[in-house]
């Protein structure tokens, strides 16, 4: 790991937020990931599962996690089995968790290596009953690959077909979407890194620049700053490239009179930060690209202030969607008798507006958190409204990150970054 330790009173916490919920006798388990081959002997980075991470810190493969409340033995109520190292892994390979660093990692005092784990977990499911599994339950998961935790699930039901079965997934959506104070310093310091990047390329971006190359001062940026690099594929997307959603080729050149989108968050200790910014590529917004900009910046600006504990993320949206048609009535892109006319399950705002304007952010980029239930303080969202102009040549997204709060508005990780149009021109053209 490049990021500087974080203290394991962190993951004490997140394990007793758990194990609260908890039913009686019953067993937790969690893996970590796979590390996944490409081809030949190549395999992709190796990317910690962030459950097991949030529950313990450990950032090392071939790691279980075993949470018992109920268990006879005290010493087995959190169990840790890492991958048991040797001189020949730590020669090949680079030091692996000893059962010591283990422990000042996770808090966890009892640590097996994990060729014990068969052996130990079939002796503590028989003092239990239940067996809650962890399956990604994620309202925008696509997963096709079989994951190890997949693998585990399919074999205990097979090896033990008396005992019944509960999802982790609900209690970990309630608690991981609020946020710990730790956490929140994490986040900042992502958006801190996120920061200095983008004022990076506010130096550097200029008429003729490739696409390419704005992320390589990005990663470069992130990288020398001790985070693992970006947050989730970077979008940067210059002129029509901008209204394409998901654009990631970044393989195009800036040109003159173009506007820049800027979809990019550094990651820290695994905590993502997600930052937009649309920029002018020759340092000066004209009048049309200004009047748009200001236009989505003040949706942004609106939207932030409707986040508020107690507010519903759906009624929120709509309300969103009610300022959006506001502005966008303003600019001239639709008139009374779209929005009179519109079609309730695709409101007129929808054409230059398409996406949501707020998920849940922390371990991941779309992170988990309650969805139907009231805002509490603590939750963090992004805050990302766009307008979309194919015709016109132009995509603007506006996008902070920001932590809901007891009293009053909520508190923007990214106060620091460069968003009115005076201050991004002022700094383009230094």
């Amino acid at each position: 790991m490049k990021y500087h330790p974080i203290d394991k009173s962190l993951f004490i916490k997140n394990r007793a937020k758990f194990t609260a919920e908890m039913k009686p006798k019953s067993i937790a388990v969690f893996n970590s990931n796979d590390i996944y081959p490409v081809s030949a002997d190549s395999t992709l980075p190796f990317a910690q599962h962030r459950d097991i991470f949030y529950l313990s810190g450990v950032d090392q493969e071939e790691s279980i996690l075993l949470l018992f409340p109920d268990a006879m033995d005290p010493k087995h109520r959190e169990i840790l089995f890492v991958r048991e190292t040797n001189e020949h892994i730590a020669i090949w390979e680079g030091e692996k968790l000893s059962k010591e660093s283990a422990y000042e990692t996770s808090g966890i005092k009892t640590v097996y290596w994990l060729s014990d784990f068969d052996k130990v977990f079939y002796g503590l499911m028989i003092e239990a009953e239940k067996i809650y599994f962890n399956t990604n339950e994620h309202y925008r998961q696509a997963v096709e690959t079989e994951t190890r935790e997949d693998r585990f699930i399919k074999k205990c039901k097979q090896d033990f077909p008396a005992h019944s079965w509960e999802r982790s997934n609900p209690i970990l959506q309630k608690i991981r979407g609020v946020k710990e104070q730790e956490e929140l310093d994490l986040m900042q310091h992502a958006c801190n890194l996120t920061n200095k990047g983008f004022r990076r390329i506010l130096e550097f971006v200029k008429p003729g620049v490739m696409e390419y190359e704005i992320e390589a001062e990005f990663l470069h940026e992130f990288v020398r700053n001790r985070s693992k690099g970006f947050a989730y594929t970077p979008i940067i997307a210059s002129g029509y490239n901008a209204c394409v959603l998901h654009y990631i080729e970044n393989n195009q050149q800036c040109k003159d009179g173009d506007l820049l989108l800027l979809d990019v968050g550094a990651e820290y200790a695994n905590y993502a930060s997600d930052m937009t910014r649309t920029i002018p590529v020759n340092g000066r917004f004209t009048d049309r690209q200004k009047a748009v900009y200001n236009a989505v910046l003040r949706v942004k600006n609106e939207a932030t202030k409707l986040l508020v504990p107690g507010t519903l993320w759906a009624e929120y949206h709509k309300e969103v969607g009610n300022i959006m048609t506001s502005e966008l009535l303003g600019l001239g892109l639709i008139d009374k008798a779209d929005v009179q006319n519109e079609n309730p399950d695709w409101p007129a705002y929808k054409k230059y507006f398409m996406h949501g304007t707020s998920h849940h952010i922390g371990l991941d980029t779309h992170d988990y958190g309650a969805l139907k239930t009231p805002m509490v303080e603590n939750m963090a969202f992004t805050v990302e409204p766009g307008i979309y102009i194919p015709e016109e040549n132009m995509g603007i997204r506006l996008e902070d990150d920001v932590i809901i709060q007891a009293n009053g508005e909520p508190f923007n990780l990214m106060r620091d970054i460069p968003i009115e149009v005076e201050e991004i021109e002022e700094l383009m053209n230094k």
